[in-house]
């Protein structure tokens, strides 16, 4: 399989990316900023089958395009895109800068929007793309203070997963949006310096490979809250 994954370089990401090298057959195209730590995942692989891509998802459409060019000649198509970039600020609402909020906006949505656009023509039917929201932004669930932009973003992908579900489903191309709980990753550490997340990055990146390569048999347009607290 062909597999673009962002936040490729560390946290989920990272452990998706490197559980799904764990494959010979699969071939993964990891997205970050950092070349360095992409070359470490890359480096880790067993069968040399994660290819580091340092960019940052955020810098507009011809970038993207590069992209799309980039995997039209190296793979021809993609089978699964897993948007796992993600932004996280913890702070009051009102305290949030125009840079806070315009980061967690592009990062959190309209980068991962804009990459299923140009990606999009490269999928057919059994090709599966997986969001990766956040409880946060799961309706119903228990919300946070200094988590409203981050929530709301995240909110944001998955009503997106549910419409383009619904406007592709005759091509055979699936949409998913996994919403974990707490996870022990840097960012999150960052966000909630001292708290320890009840599940490991390692574990639930475990889950998202799984999910990535056969969720698609069981679900589509589906908003699936993965986590062990509260709902």
């Amino acid at each position: 399989m062909n597999i673009v994954i962002t936040g490729g370089s560390s946290g989920i990401g990272r452990e998706t990316a490197e559980r799904l090298s764990e494959d010979s057959g699969n071939r993964i195209w990891a997205i970050a900023r950092s070349e360095k730590a992409l070359l470490a995942v890359s480096g880790a692989s067993r069968h040399n089958n994660i290819v580091a891509v340092p960019m940052d998802i955020t810098s507009g459409r011809s970038s993207l395009r590069e992209l799309k060019k980039r995997l039209e000649t190296e793979a021809g198509k993609v089978d699964i895109l897993i948007n796992c970039a993600g932004h996280l600020v913890n702070k009051p609402f009102e305290e949030h800068s125009e840079e806070d909020i315009s980061s967690s906006v592009a990062v959190n949505f309209t980068a991962a929007a804009l990459l299923i656009t140009e990606l999009l023509p490269l999928m057919s039917k059994g090709a599966h793309v997986v969001n990766i929201g956040s409880m946060g932004g799961f309706q119903g669930s228990l919300k946070f203070a200094g988590l409203a932009w981050y929530s709301a973003t995240k909110g944001a992908l998955a009503v997106l997963t549910e419409c383009l579900a619904a406007e592709y489903a005759e091509r055979g191309v699936s949409f998913n949006c996994l919403c974990p709980g707490a996870v022990q990753t840097e960012m999150f550490q960052k966000a909630f310096p001292g708290y320890t997340a009840p599940v490991s990055s390692a574990e639930m990146g475990k889950f998202v490979a799984d999910f990535a390569v056969n969720g698609n048999k069981f679900f589509n347009g589906k908003i699936l809250p993965v986590a062990v607290s509260v709902p």
